[in-house]
């Protein structure tokens, strides 16, 4: 269990993000159209996953936006927008705002596997049974190279370390668990 906070108030996950150099927990999600899809559909990518609580909220939005125009220069890497929010909403904002580098994913249906897996669901406060904010970078082999687990979900996330963890020459000497 980790201790984060919301708006400053102290709030609990369940678990810990995976470690880096671990194998990334599988996962099955739901894409935009309705259609699912796990880990094992980006097998050959390098992955960063933006893990929010929704999209329906200012920073959540912020970071889909800034990781859309991130990753329009990088080479086989894909940015995952995962919130519980359902595929309609992200189909929605996405469609509003031109967003087309990133794949919006919803936990919605899962019964909180990939929340508990990846050491994100909130315990307690407003947000609980949501997701935390957090980043999960991933290499090609399916390793865990960099996680980040914002200190405080009204904070946007470190952009720049999840982006330079994807040039790592060796996840077993990461960039480690960003603050």
């Amino acid at each position: 269990m980790a201790k984060i906070k919301l708006d400053g108030v102290e709030v609990n996950t369940a678990g810990e993000l995976p470690q880096p150099g671990s194998l990334a927990p599988d996962f099955t999600l739901v894409k935009s159209d309705l259609t699912e899809a796990t880990l094992e559909d980006f097998k050959g990518c390098k992955l960063i996953l933006n893990i929010f609580p929704s999209v329906g909220t200012n920073v959540c939005a912020i970071s889909v936006r800034r990781f859309n125009q991130m990753v329009s220069s990088l080479a086989n890497v894909k940015v995952l927008c995962i919130s519980q929010d359902l595929p309609f909403e992200h189909y929605r904002f996405c469609g509003s705002e031109e967003i087309r580098q990133v794949i919006t994913l919803s936990n919605f249906r899962d019964g909180g596997n990939f929340a508990l897996k990846y050491g994100v669901l909130l315990k307690d406060g407003l947000f609980k049974g949501l997701n935390a904010r957090a980043i999960v970078t991933v290499d090609e082999n399916g390793k865990v190279i960099y996680t980040q687990l914002v200190d405080d979900i009204g904070n946007e996330p470190d952009y720049e370390a999840a982006i330079a963890s994807l040039n790592h020459p060796d996840p077993a000497l990461s960039l480690g668990t960003g603050d």
